[in-house]
């Protein structure tokens, strides 16, 4: 049965105008749907955009209420409640062994972590990237085209290439 609604998705409901579009009529509610029955976990009034990498779902969990952008990969991730992803957003699940200057990199497999994990009212923005294995908690805002390679504290704004805190978003949180 995953089988079908891998097919479904990848033939079919990715390829659905954007659920913003005048003619996206039923598209968000049909991605909804097939997702549901891909991802290891998937809560109430999902949106799924048009041309989201999702691979076969099961290692993503998403909260109620979140969405995937148009055109994100999202292969092995937990993400929280009402989660905001603008477009291009990269989620990299895994990377590869090079721990070997002797051999080709392509020979030495890959090295595969935790899923990422996202809180919950986070926004995360246009062409962000997020490395894998790394937590962004609650309420932080990840600005676009970040490159996340460390944990990011709840409450957090993080921008940059790599992303660095800019600020908190409540006064107290940045500090313990």
């Amino acid at each position: 049965m995953r089988l079908i609604f891998y097919l479904l998705y990848h033939f079919f409901a990715k390829h659905l105008p954007p659920s913003f579009s005048p003619y996206g009529f039923g598209a968000k509610r049909i991605r909804y749907w097939v997702c549901k029955h891909l991802f290891a976990k998937c809560g109430r009034n999902v949106n799924i955009e048009h041309g989201a990498e999702i691979a076969s779902g099961r290692f993503v969990e998403i909260g109620d209420n979140s969405g995937i952008g148009v055109n994100c990969v999202v292969r092995k991730a937990v993400i929280g409640k009402n989660v905001m992803m603008g477009p291009d957003v990269v989620f990299i699940p895994d990377s590869h062994d090079f721990s070997d200057p002797d051999k080709p990199i392509q020979e030495q497999g890959f090295i595969h972590f935790e899923p990422i994990v996202v809180g919950d009212n986070t926004w995360i923005g246009t062409r962000a990237i997020i490395l894998p294995g790394r937590k962004i908690g609650k309420c932080a805002i990840i600005g676009a085209g970040a490159v996340v390679i460390h944990n990011v504290p709840p409450y957090a704004i993080v921008a940059g290439n790599p992303a660095r805190i800019i600020r908190f978003r409540k006064k107290s949180a940045g500090q313990t």
